[in-house]
């Protein structure tokens, strides 16, 4: 099992869709990667030697911000918009939809389970 970015990569798929599994490297991105570091993207992961893992691990770490820094980085943002005050920092610190959705009735995913109000009964 190929381990690139401290995420274990899974060996039976092929290396375009296996590299999906690292945070921050989607289909197009994989492609990419596959394509600099001269590695076909239908092969499987198992059928890879070390060398191919290798150039593999040394373009993503070169070229792509990923797994714990892109998360941090995408945390630290969030949070200077809640430090800034402004629209979209004061709806995530409610933890409402930030990109302007209605939260009339369908905001259930951010607001959480619904919360029951006395007095409702008739």
């Amino acid at each position: 099992m190929a381990r690139i970015s401290g995420v274990n990569i899974p060996s039976n798929k092929g290396v375009a869709i296996a590299l999906t599994s690292i945070f921050g490297i989607g289909r197009y991105k994989a492609g990419k990667v596959c394509e600099s570091s001269r590695v076909d993207p239908l092969r499987r992961v198992h059928t890879l030697d070390e060398a191919e893992v290798i150039r593999l691990r040394e373009v993503i770490d070169r070229d792509y911000v990923v797994e714990g820094d892109l998360r941090r980085e995408i945390s630290m943002n969030v949070k200077d918009l809640m430090d800034l005050g402004c629209y979209r920092g004061l709806r995530h610190r409610k933890g409402l939809p930030v990109r302007g959705q209605r939260t009339s009735t369908n905001a259930r995913t951010r607001k959480g389970k619904s919360k029951p109000i006395a007095g409702k009964k008739k």
